[in-house]
Formats: C-alpha cells, sequence, structure tokens
C-alpha cells in the first residue's frame, strides 16, 4: 500500500520533486509491460506518478483500474488523471468515489483533448463540464483532495496567447489547484516566461516542467503534436544530424533532457515530470547523468 504526503508538500521541499507519468496500455501485455517500468522507476523514489488518458478519454477504465493498483501494490504515491471528455457530472462524481475508496487523495483534473483527437473541435458532454477549473471545483466539493492541473508552456492551441493561458491558470488556482504540470518542455524559455507570466499576476501557483527524452527521429512529429507547436530547432537539429544512427539518436536525446533537467533546477522549477511513454531505461539514463539518485 502506498503511502500518501501531499503533493504541495514534497514540491515546496528544498530538494528538487521528481515525478513520471505513464499511458494506459491497449491490453493486459502492455499492462504487464507498465508495471515492470514502475517497479524500476519505484526504487528511485518519485514525489508522485500518474497514469493518463487515452485520446478522447478512450482508456478511461483502464486508467482508473491502473491507478488503484499502483496505490495498492506499490509504495509510490498516485495522482489520478480525471478529464471531462465524453462524461456527464454524475460519471464524473463516480469516478471521484472510485479513487477515494481506493484511498488515491491527489488528482489531476484537465479539460482533456476534443473527443475528436488534437485539432478538431471540442465539444463538451451534454450533462458535463466544459472547463478544466470547473472539474477542480467538482473534485473539491466531493471530499478532501489535492488538485493539479495542466500547463501549456507553448501556448494552448486554442488559445490567443501566453497571456491567456497565464490567466486561465491563475483561474484554475482560484477555483482550488495547489499545483500545475506543463506539457513537455523542449525551450525552457518558454516555461520560464509562463511562470513569470502567472507569478507576475501575484500567483504563487507550482508549475511543474514536463520532460521526455527523445529516443528516435518518429518521435518528433508526435511530440510536436503533443506540445501544441514545432519543435525548437535546436533541439530538432541535433537529433537530425545524427538520424542516420539510432543509438546516437537515442544519446543525444537523453543529453537533451539532462541539459534541460539541470537548467530548470537551477532556475529554481519545484520538480520535474518525465514523461515515460512505460519504459524506464532512458529516464533513468537521465537521472544519472544528472548525479540523482539511482
Amino acid at each position: 500500500m502506498s503511502v500518501d504526503p501531499t503533493i504541495p508538500s514534497a514540491l515546496a521541499a528544498r530538494e528538487t520533486s521528481f515525478s513520471f507519468e505513464f499511458f494506459p496500455p491497449r491490453d493486459d501485455a502492455g499492462e504487464a509491460a507498465l508495471f515492470e517500468a514502475v517497479q524500476r522507476l519505484e526504487r528511485l523514489s518519485p514525489s508522485f506518478v500518474s497514469v493518463t488518458y487515452g485520446a478522447g478519454g478512450s482508456t478511461r477504465d483502464r486508467t482508473v483500474r491502473i491507478t488503484e493498483r499502483i496505490a495498492r501494490e506499490t509504495t509510490l504515491t498516485p495522482m489520478a488523471h480525471l478529464t471531462c471528455v465524453g462524461s456527464s457530472r454524475a460519471e464524473l462524481v463516480d469516478v471521484i468515489a472510485q479513487y477515494a475508496a481506493a484511498g488515491i487523495r491527489n488528482v489531476m483534473a484537465l479539460r482533456g483533448d476534443p473527443a475528436g483527437g488534437l485539432g478538431t473541435p471540442w465539444t463538451a458532454h451534454p450533462d458535463g463540464l466544459d472547463h478544466a477549473d470547473q472539474l477542480v471545483r467538482l473534485v473539491h466539493e466531493q471530499g478532501d483532495f489535492t488538485v493539479g492541473v495542466a500547463a501549456f508552456p507553448d501556448k494552448h492551441p486554442e488559445s490567443a496567447s501566453l497571456d491567456h493561458d497565464a490567466d486561465v491558470l491563475v483561474a484554475k488556482a482560484e477555483a482550488g489547484a495547489a499545483f500545475a504540470v506543463t506539457q513537455m518542455v523542449f525551450d525552457v524559455d518558454n516555461y520560464l516566461r509562463l511562470r513569470d507570466l502567472v507569478a507576475a499576476r501575484g500567483c504563487d501557483l507550482p508549475i511543474v516542467p514536463g520532460l521526455m527524452p527523445v529516443t528516435n527521429v518518429r518521435q518528433l512529429t508526435r511530440m510536436a503534436d503533443l506540445s501544441g507547436g514545432a519543435l525548437p530547432d535546436a533541439v530538432v537539429s541535433r537529433l537530425r544530424a545524427v538520424e542516420d544512427d539510432p543509438v546516437a539518436v537515442r544519446e543525444e536525446g537523453v543529453r537533451i533532457a539532462t541539459e534541460h533537467a539541470q537548467r530548470l533546477m537551477d532556475e529554481g522549477a519545484p520538480g520535474l515530470h518525465f514523461y515515460t511513454m512505460n519504459r524506464s531505461t532512458a529516464t533513468v539514463e537521465v537521472f544519472s547523468a544528472l548525479g540523482l539518485r539511482v
């Protein structure tokens, strides 16, 4: 059974906190592989781990089950994902109750990507919610939860400006969010810009940057889609320069992630959140390169 310290207390600690995110596998074999990664990363003593939803909320039941399993079978603190996509208010309340019954008290409240996928219009469930701040309030109405939210350092695809994104983050904090986790950071300056815009609004919401070592060139397009824009030339050019050598691409991807992680730590980021793609090796290599506990 996991212990469950609060995530905000971990983020406020003197040392940088570390956390890991997994995605829900499509089948039982994938779930077994995921738990192998979970168990390998458990020895790094992360502040928390989370399991995201599939596209359009399509894997909600498996996500809930895996998060509950992490709570029961490991010493890790799980953060439960919850999105508005395709769910009525009553269905969301039911999922929150499942998490509470499993002893899970940390929830990542997200509007979620449109059910039709990135680039399609967002449509709320007729009896559901339309914005993440509404979901933050709903989670708090159900009991004593710590709620995190998403942040977009490269600007949300539907946002008019980074200033608007900062306003949205402040609104989420006012609704009760205790911290935010960003999409994958490939340009540290963009993260710092968003952090400073939020602070300039008098909001002290901790914003944890997300990182993912790129281990093959095929990931570049997908990462650009997920981060909401083109990846910076400084990253792409380094990977393209060695794209004919898979081993060199992987090494360069780990090197870039390590450089970004070190600069983020130097700039006072409250934590580092690693998107693992359900594998542990590259993340462990970044930890080792940073001289952290492995």
